[in-house]
């Protein structure tokens, strides 16, 4: 008789939870961040970037305008100004123990931006994003020299990823 009154309070329970959970999950507000209906592919592609004063900013700012306006090239009459500024730096990792050489390293790109309105200067979105991409050294110095610049680039290409993600995310609220 015990056993008959536990599972039928393990099955009411059981019931409680499933109602519980379906009424928790009615109140999610999942869609598509890219969908027609969200508006987030206009707004993207009325963006403007701020002009590059390095390298490594205007990888990261080529790749952004690519993103925002779906390779169609940059707006023509801005409603929305990202101001960036992106540095790179070097660190070495891997120290021969013969000498002061080293074989590997990190090329770590930065980014700051401030998303804002061009009508009335509001900032809808500021932060930073960082990103690491491993390098390997070669004894020679123009293959190292060029195993930095790859490696700035393709970490710019993916802080710039971010950035996109940051500003899509921000025009969706």
């Amino acid at each position: 008789m015990s056993s008959d009154i536990s599972r039928r309070l393990a099955r009411n329970a059981g019931i409680a939870m499933i109602l519980a959970a379906s009424a928790f999950l009615s109140a999610c507000q999942v869609r598509p961040l890219y969908s027609e209906n969200s508006g987030v592919v206009e707004k993207l592609s009325s963006v403007g970037f701020s002009d590059a004063a390095s390298r490594v900013e205007q990888q990261v700012r080529n790749h952004l305008i690519f993103l925002a306006s779906r390779g169609a090239g940059e707006a023509v009459n801005p409603q929305y100004h990202v101001q960036m500024r992106a540095t790179s730096s070097v660190a070495d990792t891997l120290l021969r123990q013969s000498g002061d050489t080293s074989r590997a390293g990190r090329v770590t790109v930065t980014v700051t931006y401030t998303l804002s309105a061009v009508a009335d200067g509001h900032v809808i979105k500021a932060g930073s994003r960082q990103t690491t991409a491993l390098v390997d050294f070669s004894e020679q110095e123009f293959a190292k020299q060029r195993a930095i610049r790859d490696a700035e680039n393709r970490a710019a290409d993916q802080a710039a990823e971010f950035v996109g993600a940051d500003l899509a995310a921000a025009f969706s609220r």
